[in-house]
Parts: C-alpha cells; structure tokens; sequence
C-alpha cells in the first residue's frame, strides 16, 4: 500500500462521498473511485459497500481505515515536528495554579517568557479549586498532587519537604512537644486536604486535636503565626518565617507527606509548542533542589489510582 491510497481512502471515508473526497485531494471523481477499486482488488476483499446514497465500510474496511488514519496522523505528526522547529511560541496560554504558587513563582517567569516569545499573550487563574483542563479550554492546570483523571498527561515541576512549625507565642503558652506521641496534646492548623482527625504523618497514627482547618497554605501560615497552633507546611511557604524566628520547627526526624506540585494538560498528539516551550521554560526557573526536578520534556500519562 501506497501513502496515496491511505490518504485517498480515508479521505473517501471521511467524507462519505467520492466526490468530495475527490474535491479535497484535487482529483477527478472516476481517478478516486478507480484508485479504491484497485486498492480492493490488490487486498482481495471488499473495502467499502456503496449504493446510490451512502458509503459503508465493511468489517474488514473498518480495521484498514483505523490503520490508515493512524498512518495519516503519524505522517501529519512528523511534519509538524519539523515545522515546529522553525516556529517561535505564540498565541493565548490559558494557566490555572495555586494561589502560593502564582505569586511567588509563576508571575514572575510568565513575564519573563512573554518578554521572549512577544507574540504570546497569558490568562492565568489563580483558585484553590481543581480544574479539568478538558472541560474549561485550559492549555496548563497545575496542580496539587496528581490528577486521577486517565486521559491527562502530568508533568512533576517540583518536590517540596512539609515540616512541624508553630509560632514562639504558641510555644510560650503550650509548651514544645518532645515526642511524636506529645502532638496528641496540641492545637493543630490543618489542610483540608488532610486528614481532620489525625496529624498527617507519613509513619505514625496521631490523633489531633483540630482547631482550624483550610484550603489555603498561606492562610494557615498566617494563623500559625499568630499563634493558632502546630501546622504541617511546605518548607517552600515557611522558609523566611523560619529563617525569622517567626515560626520555630518542631520534630525535625518526624516524617511527613512530601507536597507535589504537577502541570497537568489534555493528552492531545499535538501539543502546542507554546505549551511545551513555556513547561520547559518554567522548569528551568523554579528555584527548587536538582533532585526534584525532571528532565526539559519528560511527562507521563497519569493512571487512575485504585
């Protein structure tokens, strides 16, 4: 089988009509329908049942359209690659992030890569809600944690330790807990996306005693400061409070949960070269320990999780 006779006959099946098909490909109607007749005769079984009014693909026919339409599309693939290759990025990005992340990182690379590649321009929501790229037209979503959805591709942009932090205040009036077991006794600031009653230890089971809970790590932050409670934080959104004096960590050889941060994007053949220029681009700037990032281009296809 020839190139031609795969891109005639899925035209022929596309269109429904050999007449169109024919239009498309710049062809006469007889030279189409006697290229399929040959194609037929070559296989040796019937590629398409035809009346007056309508094109059917027989069984067989349909099995060598899905073969053929897939080499149309590798074919398609390849000669975008090398298109891509003479293009600059451009056209509207749509991104979705955390509110920590927009302001601390994402602003200030965004406005970096668009004073590269001028001829993009941005609309970046900044919520604490999960977004479904499919569903709202979104080139980006990055999230927290990986998505569950199975037809998403997700790219890890960082790794990040949470600690055991609380304010001096709170330790004056509390005291400091010596031991993992000692957190049962003490206020707890809480994620929402945490457990409600028991601290969020890797290893350990420790009943908590909750006085506030949120889905925002800056607003918990605030509130350990002030001498709400023990929070478990990223070190990311903690460092300066840290470094201060403001917050103290409490327990350091306790384990907890490492916070993951994934931009995640439709799992579409052709990904938009704005898209793969900007992730590559945004993973080169976070300030984040080598170890925690991957390799410019590396991503996966998200499995469901059990």
């Amino acid at each position: 089988m020839g190139l031609d006779d795969a891109l005639i006959f899925t035209r022929v099946v596309e269109f429904h009509s050999f007449t169109q098909a024919a239009s498309s490909l710049g062809m006469q109607k007889s030279t189409v329908s006697r290229r399929i007749a040959l194609l037929e005769e070559r296989l040796g079984v019937r590629l398409l049942n035809r009346t007056t009014r309508k094109l059917r693909l027989t069984e067989v026919g349909q099995a060598y359209y899905d073969r053929c339409r897939q080499i149309m599309l590798d074919f398609a693939e390849a000669e975008q690659a090398v298109m891509q290759l003479q293009q600059e990025p451009s056209g509207l990005l749509k991104i979705t992030a955390p509110i920590e992340f927009g302001q601390m990182y994402l602003a200030s690379v965004l406005g970096d890569f668009m004073r590269l590649y001028p001829q993009i321009t941005a609309e970046v929501e900044l919520s604490s809600r999960t977004v479904d790229p499919l569903e709202e037209g979104v080139d980006i979503a990055i999230t927290v944690g990986q998505p569950e959805d199975s037809t998403l591709i997700a790219r890890r942009l960082l790794v990040t330790n949470r600690c055991l932090c609380a304010s001096p205040e709170y330790l004056r009036l509390h005291g400091r807990p010596q031991r993992v077991e000692d957190l049962a006794l003490h206020r707890a600031v809480l994620l929402m996306q945490d457990s409600q009653r028991y601290w969020p230890l890797s290893n350990e089971s420790v009943p908590c005693q909750r006085v506030l809970s949120c889905n925002n790590i800056s607003f918990a932050r605030e509130a350990a400061l002030a001498g709400a409670g023990i929070a478990t934080l990223p070190e990311l959104i903690v460092e300066e409070a840290l470094e201060s004096g403001r917050l103290e960590r409490l327990l350091p050889e306790v384990q907890l949960p490492i916070g993951e941060l994934y931009a995640v994007y439709p799992s579409r053949r052709f990904q938009a070269m704005k898209v793969k220029t900007f992730l590559d681009y945004l993973i080169h700037r976070l300030p984040i320990d080598e170890r925690h990032r991957l390799e410019p281009g590396a991503a996966r296809l998200i499995t469901s999780r059990p």
